[in-house]
């Protein structure tokens, strides 16, 4: 391990032994699209750390059980509904089932996303960037729209997961920062339209998450690039003022804060989660 690598994973453990769970959504109910491995299942676990129940949707029932037991682990209560969150039926038999089980629904997490292919974006097909679209933009948009009233009665809040690869210009993102850019544009429209009737919208946008599947991505632009693995880590951490990257769990503790009471007066924002890469 470099020295650089070495400081920053001893940072990352000296983190999770001084944090500590607090309340701060006991009770509360949350709605989880977008459950896999990753950041999807640290928002679920650091929800129910902080005394929330969960609904979990993604299209993989045996992937939902999972996260459903770990739920349970913590003393929450967990709701499985395989869902398809671009399909319309699907979306609305989730908000069915929510409310048949919990009666109320105080946040919606969209957490839901598709990759288009990493190619300059004159080289994609549109078909491939509207498919993409129907996951990224479209699917928050009907889930918002369909869980407002729940969400006015509870005078709950909508977390949009989004991208720090909206501040990047690099030619393979391009497909994915059009989704990103149209995801954050969508929440503030939401703010606007559903702040009136008490519902709170806000995004998070992390950079690189330190987790598996950037683990892996990692290990291939080593191969590629005939480096290593910590060689990579820090070429990508180098930008950043904390000189590291942000866990799985730090990027989820920074989102669920958006989904307590100590944010009530904060929506239309977007809260970038980085280590402090993109700023002014």
């Amino acid at each position: 391990m470099s020295q650089d690598l070495g400081l920053a994973a001893a940072h990352d453990t000296s983190i999770e032994e001084r944090y500590t769970a607090v309340p701060l959504l006991k009770d509360k109910v949350v709605v989880l699209s977008g459950v896999g491995p990753g950041l999807g299942r640290s928002l679920g676990e650091e929800a129910a750390k902080m005394g929330a129940h969960l609904v979990l949707a993604s299209r993989t029932a045996s992937r939902l059980k999972k996260m459903a037991a770990v739920v349970e682990s913590h003393g929450s209560r967990a709701l499985v509904v395989p869902t398809d969150v671009t399909d319309e039926a699907s979306r609305a038999n989730l908000v069915e089932t929510a409310l048949a089980e919990f009666g109320r629904v105080d946040c919606l997490i969209n957490n839901a996303f598709a990759i288009p292919p990493m190619d300059p974006i004159t080289r994609i097909d549109p078909a491939d960037l509207a498919k993409a679209n129907e996951t990224n933009v479209f699917a928050p948009l009907r889930l918002s729209a369909l869980f407002a009233d729940a969400l006015s009665a509870s005078k709950g809040s909508i977390i949009m997961l989004n991208s720090c690869v909206s501040f990047s210009s690099q030619p393979e993102f391009a497909g994915y920062k059009l989704s990103k850019g149209a995801l954050e544009h969508l929440a503030s429209s939401l703010a606007t339209e559903l702040g009136p009737r008490g519902i709170r919208v806000n995004s998070v946008a992390p950079s690189y998450i330190y987790e598996d599947v950037n683990r892996g991505y990692f290990d291939y632009l080593a191969a590629v690039e005939g480096k290593t693995h910590d060689d990579v880590y820090a070429e990508k951490a180098a930008p950043t003022d904390l000189k590291r990257l942000a866990s799985a769990e730090e990027v989820a503790r920074a989102a669920l804060f958006l989904a307590s009471d100590l944010a009530s007066a904060v929506t239309g924002q977007m809260l970038t989660v980085d280590c402090g890469e993109f700023h002014d």
